[in-house]
């Protein structure tokens, strides 16, 4: 899932600056479920907006919004039956990046802002905590590291390790922090697939992260030649 969370108060109160009326747009997929972007958050985020400004004598109109999921046109369409995107200055979303970018192409003439900052792919580790697992690299090696991404866990990004600076199963650049080598080796041993180990991987496949990279999927092909 996509991890984000909220921009400074003070910043967002800056972006809707000079609004006379603003529409809370939330996201109930990822950022819902790390607590940043959904229904609550954005009704949360809306009551602030109104306390803080009312005590500006600053005179502004605030509507909410959550859809389902703003990084895909079908939902963000679903605005236009609900709200009426003209009567609004600005749209304030409480998306990923992803979900504040195509919201500002499906509404061209409407300027969308971010209210939150976008972290990174991660997992679920407990209620309130989320942790990175996944640098979107395009070319995954977690079938030789037993399913622990060294180019994520590891600082130094090495797809062979350990390096020299490992002590006691920590890392050296933060010793707070297993060393993702060592978490690698006692998975493979676990799995009983240590020999994995013995093998020297090749330079990562850094030409197959295309940026701005899209994807198509094999039924679909025939509709966008």
């Amino acid at each position: 899932m996509i991890v984000a969370k909220r921009k400074p108060f003070k910043e967002i109160k800056g972006l809707v600056s000079g609004s006379k009326k603003i529409l809370v747009l939330g996201c109930g997929t990822c950022v819902a479920v790390c607590l940043a972007g959904g229904e609550k958050e954005v009704a949360l985020l809306a009551s602030q907006l109104k306390m803080a400004l009312a005590l500006e004598d600053w005179d502004l109109e605030i509507d909410e919004l959550t859809i389902e999921r703003q990084c895909d046109r079908e939902f963000i369409e679903e605005i236009n039956h609900k709200v009426n995107v003209d009567d609004y200055d600005l749209i304030l979303s409480t998306a990923c990046g992803a979900g504040v970018q195509l919201v500002s192409d499906v509404f061209g003439h409407k300027a969308v802002v971010p209210a939150l900052n976008t972290t990174f792919i991660g997992v679920a580790e407990g209620p309130g905590v989320w942790t990175e697992r996944c640098r979107s690299c395009s070319d995954c090696v977690l079938a030789e590291t037993g399913g622990i991404c060294p180019v994520t866990i590891c600082p130094k990004g090495l797809v062979n390790g350990p390096c020299g600076g490992t002590r006691q199963g920590k890392c050296e650049v933060d010793p707070e922090k297993d060393c993702a080598w060592t978490l690698i080796y006692n998975r493979l041993k676990k799995l009983g697939r240590l020999d994995r180990m013995e093998e020297i991987a090749p330079p990562k496949k850094w030409s197959a992260q295309q940026h701005p990279a899209s994807v198509i999927h094999e039924a679909y092909k025939r509709r966008y030649e």
